[in-house]
């Protein structure tokens, strides 16, 4: 079965293609959903059986399969194994390959992102441009299962600009309105940015290797670590350029500092598509791409801390401005980016089993937390502002509880999923630094304060909205509450299979399945600490979310706004600060937007409008010109054409003689 593991990222495609073209405009929207639901659970079921029948090949066997020959570019000059040139084929492959970190993650974004297209059936039932929405929605999930599948770098590079492409579509939606264009541009534009050196790092690996294939590469660079450690640019080994270069693409899809400023914005589209994007697709490829290239961050320990020091720093940062966003879906936004901070911080340290395991239990709990909302909006009849929610607990129950468990995994409150997973990563982060994981752990007490909030601004307390609101107040249908219902499942029990290690007792199922995914070239993850020093972290972890979820309730557990009204009479300028988020965005258009803008004009004015049309209009002119003169000469009159002849040749012949 895994021979057809294309099948996997072909459905989705084929999906888009009926609905887009073979049958645009044509069905209803019950024929509609089938196929778009239909075809990503197909995916999944496939990806499930290509997965078992590896499995019983040996976890540890990592299965290529190649379609075709993709690109036969001929020679290539390469870098020898001492440092001088050679001629090499460089024939890149349409290929795939099934392993266990890309057999992580096509389950992931497979079984979440069905659950996301069924929600979506319920979500998106009265809105225009149906179709249209689950052509783009099954694009998404076909570009990202060609992304995490893809056997070299080329194809994942395709899968990479896919994805971009559809958050651009699918964020700007509502082309109608002004926003949603604005931001899926927004979104468009800062990826490119991180996409350039993702390029670069591509082309530098080219011309050293003289091939794009992961099994080639690093299985060269284990064969050889020292061979990429020379010094190559920027006062920076080869591994550690391309490192680089890689992580910096990874700052614009993942959403980190500075590039992270695209995906709050990102919720300007339907709830489902921000579900997908923050939970189970585009966010977590650099995640992917930094864990699949960890033999060359092994390998540049300088570059690896920089991801770590990255990656803690976001997670502080968008983890403070959620403290004071009134919009639910612009909270759990600022939550996604905090928690790839976080995943980041995770493989900086080396502990990339750690950040795959957030990841994937970030999937189920974000997933819940952004549908919830949606189920909120839906029932507040567009409503995103929590000051005038309130009082929900009793017309959601189902919304309620499964929002609650949520809320409860990504604070890290014990037995569910991000207990599990968050624990790994500052117990890694206590080995790196001590520095990153005081960051970590103040941005879990941060994490659990602003998640209840939420709850309490959302759920608790008096019903704050309008009476035509509170007429139309109703819990979700089961099209939307049965996925919620599955999500919460999935965040309590998803965490059990990356148990922490405890002294002698290791049953980390999940770390020892990912093993043969992590090469052992350079600087690996940290000594695990000991069964005190685990115990302690532990208990310091779950103490401050604790007091997290304590001051919320404290503040906010009334279910009034007069917890943001005190903070913001008390401390004005932090609150607005956090209000405005740093006036980065503001920043940004001062310092780069305006600046290219006026270029831009300055160029379309003037070396367009005047030299460049000028240079186009000069040969028209000098014709008119020449013509005009000649017309003077031009009289009909012989003895006049006589004379013209006579004083020519008397110049030709004055020219021949001199």
């Amino acid at each position: 079965m895994r021979d057809w593991i294309w099948l996997v990222p072909l459905l989705p495609f084929i999906g888009a293609f009926l609905n887009g073209v073979v049958l645009r405009n044509r069905v209803g929207k019950p024929a509609v959903s089938w196929i778009a639901c239909g075809t990503v659970l197909a995916s999944f079921l496939a990806a499930l059986a290509a997965i078992l029948d590896n499995l019983g090949h040996g976890a540890e066997e990592a299965f290529e399969k190649v379609v075709y020959l993709w690109v036969p570019a001929g020679s290539l000059l390469t870098g020898g194994d001492h440092g001088d040139s050679v001629l090499a084929d460089l024939d890149i492959q349409m290929g795939f390959l099934l392993d266990p970190l890309s057999s992580v993650m096509v389950l992931v974004v497979t079984f979440v992102g069905f659950l996301i297209h069924v929600y979506s059936v319920g979500y998106m039932s009265h809105e225009s441009g149906y179709q249209r929405y689950f052509v783009y929605l099954n694009l998404f999930m076909g570009s990202m299962l060609l992304l995490v599948l893809g056997n070299n770098y080329l194809v994942t590079f395709v899968g990479w600009e896919g994805v971009g492409l559809c958050s651009y579509l699918l964020i700007g939606f509502y082309y109608q309105e002004k926003f949603p264009p604005y931001a899926g541009r927004k979104a468009f534009i800062v990826n490119r940015i991180g996409d350039f050196a993702f390029l670069v790092g591509l082309f530098a690996l080219a011309s050293r290797f003289g091939t794009l294939n992961y099994s080639e590469i690093f299985g060269a660079v284990a064969a050889d670590p020292h061979g990429v450690e020379g010094e190559y640019l920027l006062g920076l080994s080869f591994a550690g350029f391309v490192a680089l270069c890689l992580f910096v693409g990874a700052m614009g899809k993942s959403a980190q500092i500075p590039l992270y400023v695209w995906l709050p914005d990102a919720m300007a589209g339907p709830t489902p598509v921000s579900a997908l994007i923050h939970a189970a697709t585009m966010v977590t490829a650099g995640v992917y791409m930094v864990v699949r290239s960890n033999a060359l961050y092994q390998l540049s320990p300088g570059v690896s801390m920089f991801v770590a020091g990255i990656g803690a720093a976001t997670a502080l940062v968008a983890a403070t401005i959620g403290l004071a966003q009134r919009d639910i879906k612009k909270v759990l936004a600022y939550s996604t980016v905090s928690q790839l901070g976080y995943m980041f911080l995770a493989a900086g340290v080396g502990a990339y089993t750690a950040a795959v395991f957030h990841l994937g239990t970030h999937a189920f709990f974000k997933a819940l937390l952004f549908l919830g909302s949606g189920s909120v909006i839906h029932a507040m009849s567009g409503e995103q502002d929590m000051h005038r929610m309130g009082g929900l607990k009793k017309a959601l129950p189902t919304t309620y509880a499964t929002f609650l468990v949520a809320t409860l995994a990504i604070s890290g409150v014990p037995g569910l999923a991000g207990f599990f997973s968050k624990d790994q990563i500052l117990a890694a982060a206590w080995g790196g630094s001590k520095l990153l994981w005081a960051v970590g752990l103040v941005t879990a007490g941060l994490t659990a304060f602003y998640m209840f909030r939420a709850v309490f601004l959302t759920f608790g307390g008096e019903f704050r909205g309008t009476e035509e609101q509170r007429s139309h107040l109703h819990e979700s249908p089961k099209v939307m509450t049965v996925p919620l219902v599955i999500l919460a499942v999935g965040s309590v029990l998803v965490g059990w299979i990356g148990i922490p290690k405890l002294g002698k007792l290791d049953l980390n199922w999940f770390k020892h399945f990912l093993e043969p995914v992590i090469a052992h070239v350079g600087h690996g993850e940290h000594p695990h600490p000991s069964l005190t020093v685990e115990l302690v972290l532990m208990g310091v972890s779950v103490g401050v979310a604790l007091v997290g979820i304590w001051l919320a309730w404290k503040v906010y557990g009334g279910g009034g706004v007069e917890g943001d009204e005190k903070f913001a009479a008390r401390a004005p300028g932090v609150h607005r600060a956090l209000e405005n988020k740093y006036w980065v965005d503001e920043l940004y258009d001062k310092t780069v937007v305006a600046p290219i803008a006026g270029l831009a004009q300055f160029c379309r004015k003037f070396i367009d409008g005047i030299l460049v049309e000028g240079l186009v209009h000069a040969g028209p002119f000098f014709a008119r010109l020449t013509g005009d003169l000649g017309r003077f000469t031009t009289t009909g009159n012989v003895r006049n054409y006589a004379l013209y002849f006579f004083i020519g040749v008397i110049l030709l012949l004055g020219w021949l003689l001199a």
